[in-house]
């Protein structure tokens, strides 16, 4: 079962399923699962002015309680190919790893889960009260407008219900199992146009000049606390990401100034909530200007219960490790799973991911197939 995790790992690397290219790896995935006996949907999306993206989900059984593993077999391009040691998608071993692009984010959890399903149908013969379900995207990557939440939006018109949903994002740390995300903040993207007259610098009563008032603006959001933190989430951080004014005259006042900050919130804010005090403080320093707001995903908890104790008893019998549980780092398609059902995070070390030499050691793919597999004992002896 370690080289059935390890070998599914390859075959899915070897596939150049940079988003949103789906390349065949989601038809490897159903193959393996069909032949474990699930019954598998292949669902294709797309919508005006993005590109179709598709997904899978499968499940084997019908009954309740129906625990779900999520992620996505997309990948983020390789970059300078020519800075890699190996072939980004030949899925090379060397050192006692694998390496590739998707090693770690993900394709070497979604290995690992069907890899643990095998296992835990063998050990029960095929026999359990339940079913065992797989929702996975080719769109994490990307706008993630015709992936998991289109995929929940199915599920739903189709009478399908989630029951737990574990999401194989790359979360430890440092080793293996030593981080389950049970939350996330949300993010929310801001960009601020703020208008003034253009004019000569040697007569500036004649012109109105928006970068100071531009400049007070961002000297207010930035130096704003917005709160201290709360029990599960560190404080709520503001980042200016953009300042522009596109003037190459050393005489000119300009017409306008632009700026574009990230606000990644805890569960104190709302997206709603965020905008409203963005708003209020243009308003009042920002004079004539424009806000534009877009969030991307609203902050989320699933609180300490029974969910966490089954993975966490998971990975302390597989690691040895007792497992911190965080709700760090940026967005995942969790936070679509969460208004369906509790959803927690647990993957590989993160270390590689995105990076250039993505790669996974063979051995934590082996721990990995143990953690799920611990898992799915674990959930179906409690439910």
């Amino acid at each position: 079962m370690v080289d059935a995790a390890a070998a599914l790992t390859a075959e899915l690397i070897r596939c150049r399923s940079v988003t949103p290219s789906d390349d065949g790896a989601l038809g490897v995935v159903a193959r393996r699962l069909q032949g474990l006996g699930f019954a598998c949907h292949p669902l294709r999306f797309e919508e005006a002015g993005t590109p179709a993206v598709d997904n899978l989900y499968a499940r084997l059984g019908a009954e309740p309680p129906n625990f779900c593993f999520a992620g996505h077999t997309d990948v983020v391009p390789v970059g300078d190919g020519a800075a890699w040691r190996v072939d980004p998608f030949a899925a090379r071993v060397a050192d006692g790893a694998l390496w590739g692009r998707g090693a770690v984010d993900m394709k070497g959890a979604v290995a690992c889960f069907i890899a643990a399903v095998e296992r835990f149908l063998a050990a029960r013969r095929g026999r359990f009260t339940g079913s065992i379900s797989l929702v996975l995207t080719g769109d994490e990557e990307g706008p993630a407008v015709n992936g998991t939440r289109k995929v929940l939006d199915w599920l739903r018109a189709h009478g399908e219900r989630l029951d737990a949903c574990l999401v194989g994002e790359p979360t430890s740390a440092n080793r293996l199992g030593d981080t389950i995300k049970i939350g996330r903040r949300g993010s929310l993207n801001g960009r601020l146009r703020v208008l003034g007259t253009q004019g000569h610098s040697a007569y500036p009563h004649l012109a109105d000049n928006p970068l100071p008032r531009l400049a007070r603006t961002l000297a207010v959001l930035a130096d704003t606390v917005l709160d201290e933190g709360t029990p599960h989430f560190e404080p709520t951080t503001l980042a200016l990401t953009s300042i522009d004014v596109g003037n190459p005259a050393t005489n000119v006042i300009p017409a306008e100034g632009r700026a574009a900050f990230n606000i990644r919130f805890n569960d104190r804010h709302t997206g709603a909530s965020l905008e409203a005090w963005l708003r209020q403080v243009c308003t009042a320093h920002a004079g004539r200007h424009e806000l534009a707001v877009s969030v991307s995903g609203e902050s989320f908890l699933t609180p300490p219960g029974s969910f966490s104790t089954v993975l966490a008893e998971a990975v302390r019998a597989a690691t040895g490790t007792d497992p911190a549980l965080g709700t760090g780092g940026g967005t995942s398609d969790a936070r679509f799973i969460k208004d369906m059902c509790p959803v927690a995070e647990l993957g590989l070390v993160g270390q590689t991911m995105h990076k250039v030499d993505e790669h996974v050691p063979l051995a934590d793919l082996a721990t990995l197939t143990a953690v799920y597999e611990g898992v799915l004992e674990r959930f179906f002896a409690s439910s």
